[in-house]
């Protein structure tokens, strides 16, 4: 296959670089079809931290859609590595934060892109309309393309058009792996539980998606911020009695945050879920389910080598209950008598009470009230409500409430309570746009919906101190999905903040393990 463009790129370990340049964002909609040409590639090159070099083809600038609303942002770049067949696994890496746009970029050394490509995965990055994206219309108006559900479609119409491309295109379009951290993260959680669920089929035809299925193979989910109608109770429900709340100083503030704690006590127990042992999940004994995922990944750390204080509330074992003897002695004896008598035995006895103790090898207890509080000294608290609070006790809104406004650039509410608080008005509930807005972008529903082909395997990260989302958010999706069947494989690793893309051999050594 002779390269139409046959400049040769050599991109550095930090460095991202685009071949096809994305025009402004200030742009009025346009057609296209949906085409793809096989010998239209250029060569490039990645270096490894190591000095390796990574041969690869990319194809850039391929439109997922026929109707561009926001030419800067709906395409996809593609990039073939050496070796790379027709049955060689898709990784497909967003770069969605905090629900705003992301145009495609170039693999990167420094997150799991570059890992992918050289592990010999075809790499895609598509781009993603968000909060803040915009174009110009005939009227010189500035008008926000990307709000709620824009973003999902997006990946949606990015999937579809790797599968209408598969015979031509290098890659396995059955084995695509979606890869997001945090609004990323649930971006990626969206594809792999809302395939093909008929909610969305008439806002991807309007767009022009290729006509074909959106399902994916695997979803990675890094702290994903998910299930944004109840993130607020959750948030209230794990934090709201820390010292470090310090946002509950006023009256009304505090009377939102019990409120909304009483409200996840019931959404947790309408859940119906089930820990892995098949005993309820329920809201009596959901702490301590997390604190058993929190001593699993400390002492997944410790053992590795890790120091765990016991200052943030772990408890330890003691030493060890049996002293072996010493060449054949019995232990705490003198054993100058080689037979001494009942009474010396037991009178010789070692003194275990009184020994000297030291941190054991096994963590057996957490008190989660320390716990919290360590997580919420680390860095400051969400205020309360955490994501819908425009309005409420006289606060401007989250990057939530720009999410679910409308194409003039607005922000709204997206829960009732939040609306209530805000309006006055006990019975005020938010409109129907919007509601169907919240549900199309929370993937909890679709799972025991029975429309959607839900991925079959998953990987899902929250870090055991990340406090943008309250661990009950990744906990639920995670073991809903288990109680339903699928493959998950979830941890809160240790010490991780807000972040993703991290231990990536663990990462690809689950991807080469459900794809070979």
């Amino acid at each position: 296959m002779k390269a139409i463009h046959t400049k040769s790129i050599i991109i550095g370990i930090a460095t991202i670089v685009c071949l096809s340049c994305a025009p402004s964002t200030k742009e009025t909609k346009a057609n296209t079809s949906l085409s793809f040409d096989e010998t239209h590639y250029e060569e490039a090159t990645l270096k490894t931290p190591f000095g390796e070099e990574i041969r690869f083809r990319a194809y850039t600038g391929l439109y997922y859609v026929e109707n561009v609303e926001d030419s800067a942002y709906q395409f996809l770049n593609v990039f073939v590595p050496e070796g790379a067949t027709q049955q060689t696994p898709i990784f497909m890496r967003n770069y969605v934060g905090g629900y705003m746009a992301a145009a495609p970029r170039f693999p990167d050394m420094n997150d799991a892109t570059g890992r992918a490509l050289q592990e010999g995965y075809v790499v895609v990055i598509p781009g993603v309309r968000g909060r803040n994206s915009t174009v110009t219309n005939e009227q010189g108006e500035t008008v926000y393309t990307g709000k709620a559900p824009k973003a999902i479609l997006d990946l949606k119409a990015a999937v579809r058009y790797l599968r209408l491309f598969d015979d031509k295109m290098p890659g396995d379009a059955e084995k695509i792996i979606t890869d997001g951290t945090s609004a990323g993260g649930a971006m990626s959680a969206l594809q792999g539980a809302t395939a093909d669920d008929p909610m969305y089929d008439s806002l991807l035809k309007e767009m022009g998606t290729a006509p074909t299925s959106d399902k994916v193979f695997a979803s990675v989910c890094y702290c994903p911020i998910i299930d944004l109608d109840h993130a607020d109770a959750a948030y209230e429900w794990l934090y709201g009695n820390t010292s470090h709340q310090q946002r509950q100083s006023l009256y009304m503030e505090s009377w939102v945050s019990i409120h909304l704690r009483e409200e996840f006590v019931k959404y947790i127990d309408s859940l119906n879920l089930q820990k892995p042992n098949g005993e309820p999940l329920t809201s009596e004994n959901y702490l301590g389910y997390i604190e058993e995922l929190l001593i699993a990944s400390a002492q997944k750390a410790k053992d590795s080598g890790a120091d765990i204080p016991d200052s943030i509330g772990f408890s330890f074992s003691s030493t060890a209950g049996f002293a072996a003897p010493v060449n054949g002695q019995i232990p705490g004896m003198n054993n100058s008598r080689e037979n001494p008598t009942i009474g010396e035995q037991q009178h010789r006895q070692p003194n275990f009470v009184n020994r000297r103790r030291q941190q054991g090898d096994a963590i057996i207890a957490l008190d989660m009230k320390k716990y919290l509080e360590y997580v919420a000294s680390t860095q400051p608290l969400k205020p309360c409500p955490a994501f819908d609070n425009l309005g409420v006790v006289g606060k401007t809104g989250t990057g939530e409430n720009d999410l679910f406004g409308d194409a003039s650039g607005s922000k709204a509410n997206f829960t009732d309570f939040a609306l209530r608080m805000a309006t006055g008005d006990s019975n005020a509930e938010i409109d129907s746009i919007t509601k169907r807005n919240v549900t199309m972008m929370n993937p909890m529903p679709f799972i025991h919906k029975g429309n959607a082909n839900i991925a079959p395997h998953w990987y899902i990260r929250h870090g055991a101190r990340d406090r943008d989302t309250a661990f009950p958010i990744p906990i639920n999706l995670a073991t809903k999905l288990e109680n339903d069947g699928y493959d998950v494989n979830f941890e809160l690793p240790w010490n991780r903040p807000h972040s993703g893309d991290y231990a990536l051999n663990d990462l690809f050594e689950w991807i080469k393990e459900i794809t070979k």
